[in-house]
């Protein structure tokens, strides 16, 4: 089958944004069946065109969001016609494709609500698409409820995890790694995501300082974000007296490292999650995983069976609870991150989440 994808930002190989990573990595396994272009805005130092693990990338002319669709549109002209196209998180570039490729299968993978706000020209996109996927139930009950006209064309596509390179490690290669990472000794704590309010990050900040009144810990912070809002979360950081390293974004084809190097992680999310894909990937780790209950992380964590979930969890106790509960207790610590790799062994690899895509092409595409 021949099968494009369309990116809605630029694409590096590999990503490091959730939604490039997915693509990336459903893209390399659909390459050992069928004929996968990907197409992205253009990357400054790369080439136009490439070829990586048989997967082709063409990077397009961009800049505004019109540019891009009138460079998708104009390379979907020139091409050999694709039998499907599937575009990621950008609903309106899906009509412009559908309006003019009236007769190929278009379907529309949403990672997040993002780009898909409640108005009817967005319902209008919705609507010419062949198929919607989720990659979530909440996701999909989020979408059904704000456009009544589509739950018909909604599937479900869980993302999944490199289980080969997110393993756990031994004692000694946790503490080579650390050294590696410049820290110290002790009860390491990992967050890895983006440092922006919704993330939570001053919320776990708070947990740390509850934490450290009981047992000595240090956080750890992977992710970009605003250079006043880092200042801020430092001022607070010293203010409260909590030992944070900020590491700044660390390329995605590196980090299964520093989750090695950690003993606990934390995803205080403030606002709807769509997936939480670093939970999957600190999982099949075996490390033990204490999030937020909100969004399709409800769907990746069994609280108090392959990890813990926090109700409350714009109150920084319940999270300071938890770490103390795993920091003090080894044995259940190794439990909660043995079943959380065995779960993610069972759901979250990423070979399924391509066999339910195939399966959801097949249905779309005329035999």
């Amino acid at each position: 089958m021949r099968i494009c994808i369309i990116a809605p930002e630029q694409f590096p190989v590999p990503g490091d944004g959730s939604v490039e990573i997915c693509i990336w990595n459903i893209a390399r396994r659909l390459a050992r069946r069928h004929k996968v272009t990907i197409v992205s805005r253009r990357s400054p130092g790369l080439s136009d065109t490439d070829e990586i693990e048989q997967v082709r990338f063409i990077r397009l002319p961009s800049g505004t969001p019109a540019r891009y669709r009138s460079s998708v549109l104009g390379y979907l002209e020139a091409a050999e016609p694709f039998e499907l196209i599937q575009i990621d998180n950008r609903p309106l570039l899906l009509a412009a494709v559908k309006r003019r490729h009236p007769s190929t299968p278009v379907l529309l993978f949403l990672h997040s609500l993002t780009f898909v706000p409640p108005e009817s020209r967005i319902a209008r996109s919705l609507a010419l698409a062949d198929a919607v996927a989720a990659n979530s139930r909440s996701l999909q009950q989020r979408l059904a409820r704000r456009f009544p006209g589509i739950p018909g064309k909604l599937r479900v596509v869980p993302l999944g995890a490199d289980l080969s390179r997110f393993v756990p490690v031994p004692a000694h290669e946790k503490a080579r790694l650390r050294a590696l990472y410049g820290l110290a000794p002790g009860f390491t704590v990992l967050f890895v995501g983006r440092v922006i309010p919704r993330k939570g990050v001053p919320v776990l900040i708070r947990a740390m300082h509850r934490l450290n009144r009981h047992m000595p810990a240090r956080l750890v912070i992977a992710g970009d974000g605003k250079p006043a809002y880092l200042r801020q979360l430092k001022v607070l950081a010293r203010r409260l007296g909590v030992r944070v390293s900020f590491l700044g974004n660390i390329p995605h084809e590196d980090i299964h490292s520093l989750y090695q190097a950690a003993d606990c992680f934390i995803c205080p999310s403030q606002r709807h999650e769509s997936f939480g894909l670093v939970n999957v990937e600190a999982m099949a780790t075996g490390l033990p995983v204490i999030a937020s209950r909100n969004g399709g992380i409800r769907e990746i964590i069994d609280s108090g069976h392959n990890g813990y979930l926090v109700e409350r969890y714009r109150d920084p106790a319940p999270f300071a609870k938890r770490m103390l509960m795993i920091g003090r207790n080894p044995l259940l610590a190794a439990r909660i991150g043995m079943q959380g790799r065995s779960d993610a062994l069972q759901m979250f690899e990423w070979q399924h989440t391509v066999e339910l895509l195939e399966n959801l092409y097949l249905k779309l595409v005329p035999q």
